[in-house]
């Protein structure tokens, strides 16, 4: 069964309040998610694969560890994985599929779902993406993809070595649009680009501000046993929306292909909205160009 088969009522409320989390794989989103995390008063542990980044982390009040998953996954790596996960209380697992050679991403994580059985860990969120999706222009809701260990796709594979089956760990999936914000500007994306296809698809992305504020009440407020989809309310269509974004930056737009009818996957966000207490700042997609 996966996490959105879970029924809302059996969503393993607890008063309990995570003292430590473990962001696993503390780049861009994991920093952002720290800050929260550390004001909230909970000591954050984050891992990173390179070690120019671990005065940064230390710097933010992060507690650094150098850590990076392989194939050749040692006993010594295991040891030091189950060291941190003992520590924590939640586990907040973001490495991305890029880290991964093609068809390897579940290979990669499988380690990590091993050592989380063998630490005791109690809570798990994974990171995952709307991108497990089919490119259908329909609406997507989470039931659309399930994620199981044996799933056509690499994501959704993934994603089911974190579905507990046994009632080892509580866990919620996140599958999050594509990200902007600081940094990640989407003007920059596809800018002075021509004849592009896909300007009929639906936009399906997410504000890093709410990302994060997602990730974060669900921690908060222990909302456990779901998956959800978390992108913005607003899905202008490709050829309207990168133009504008591009012109937002002074960037010479991108063209697209003439195309009749929509030709991309609109994903829903009602559920995370309805069960998870937070209020999204950016759900106007051109409005979020000011704080990008």
């Amino acid at each position: 069964m996966s996490t959105t088969d879970t029924p809302a009522s059996a969503n393993f409320s607890s008063h309990e309040r995570a003292s430590t989390v473990l962001l696993m794989g503390c780049g861009w989103l994991g920093q952002a998610l720290a800050r929260p995390l550390l004001a909230s008063g909970r000591h954050v542990i984050g891992t990173t694969t390179s070690p120019e980044n671990m005065p940064l982390l230390e710097q933010q009040g992060i507690e650094p560890h150098l850590f990076r998953l392989s194939n050749d996954f040692s006993s010594a790596q295991e040891r030091k994985l189950v060291e941190m996960l003992k520590a924590a209380d939640v586990l907040v697992l973001g490495i991305p599929p890029r880290s991964a050679a093609a068809g390897a991403y579940p290979a990669l994580l499988r380690p990590v779902h091993r050592t989380i059985a063998a630490a005791g860990t109690r809570h798990v969120i994974f990171v995952s993406t709307t991108g497990v999706y089919p490119h259908e222009a329909r609406l997507m809701r989470e039931t659309d993809a399930v994620s199981t260990r044996d799933a056509s796709s690499d994501i959704l594979r993934a994603e089911g070595h974190f579905v507990p089956r046994y009632g080892q760990w509580k866990s919620t999936v996140v599958r999050l649009g594509g990200l902007i914000g600081p940094d990640r500007a989407p003007g920059r994306f596809l800018a002075g680009r021509q004849a592009l296809p896909q300007g009929n698809a639906p936009t399906n992305l997410v504000h890093l501000d709410d990302a994060v504020g997602v990730i974060f009440s669900i921690i908060e407020n222990n909302i456990w046993g779901h998956t959800f989809n978390v992108v913005a309310e607003d899905h202008p269509l490709r050829r309207d929306f990168y133009p504008a974004a591009a012109e937002y930056l002074e960037l010479e737009a991108p063209t697209f292909l003439p195309e009749t009818g929509i030709t991309g996957k609109t994903v829903d966000s009602s559920r995370v909205r309805a069960l998870v207490p937070y209020a999204f700042k950016h759900d106007d997609l051109r409005e979020a160009l000011m704080a990008c």
